[in-house]
């Protein structure tokens, strides 16, 4: 039974896929790198985001210049993301899994400061017993701060904890740790992508915690065949 929800941020609760390519195409102008479009950032988009990069740019990047893109990128992020909504079903999913008596936390590969920031800007940090953003140079797969953030929550049982995010990294940070998973197709990466993990696949948040059993009574978030 879930008893915990991890929801992810960008791409999941936070309807961002048009901030991000905007970001990025600011951020590319600034290399004097053509333009990409959404279509080719979903096909190369993988974590570690280096990698990303390195495949959308064609070369390697040493730590210098990751250093850089990773700053450029954010930098003109934050510029456009706070005229971005929330997925229109976000409130009520937090709503939904608050009143079943369940609790919840966010974790977001976005940098920490930034990610409290945007949840007090969209009024949500009281949907949430813990806030876990990255610390430092980011970019890396969030196994790691999926461990951390559940033993700072002291949880107990990993299989109780459901993660719904909207990447390949979340389902495969979900399985190391023996979490569930639901994978929403937020736009992260075309939706076949995402059925080939294994995870249920759907096309929203509420459908996310239906799947879950949360809200309708359906029993299990199973590892089988992907689902829409």
């Amino acid at each position: 039974m879930v008893r915990h929800v991890v929801w992810d941020w960008n791409g999941t609760l936070l309807a961002d896929q048009s901030a991000v390519l905007d970001a990025l195409n600011l951020m590319l102008a600034g290399m004097d790198h053509p333009n990409t479009d959404m279509a080719t950032y979903r096909r190369l988009y993988t974590r570690p985001v280096r990698h990303f990069y390195q495949r959308l740019l064609a070369r390697e990047i040493d730590d210098h210049l990751w250093a850089r893109i990773d700053a450029d990128f954010h930098a003109a992020y934050f510029r456009v993301v706070r005229h971005v909504d929330l997925d229109e079903q976000a409130r009520t999913a937090l709503e939904r899994v608050r009143s079943s008596g369940r609790t919840q936390s966010l974790l977001s590969m976005a940098q920490h400061d930034h990610l409290v920031e945007m949840v007090d800007h969209h009024d949500l940090g009281h949907n949430f017993d813990r806030v876990d953003g990255v610390l430092g140079v980011g970019g890396g797969h969030k196994a790691e701060w999926l461990r951390a953030h559940l033993d700072h929550l002291s949880v107990a049982a990993a299989d109780q904890v459901v993660l719904i995010g909207d990447a390949i990294d979340d389902a495969t940070a979900a399985r190391e740790l023996g979490a569930r998973v639901v994978l929403f197709d937020g736009g992260s990466h075309p939706t076949a992508h995402l059925r080939e993990t294994g995870a249920p696949v759907v096309p929203t948040l509420l459908d996310a915690l239906e799947v879950a059993g949360i809200g309708t009574g359906i029993a299990d978030v199973g590892s089988g065949p992907g689902r829409r």
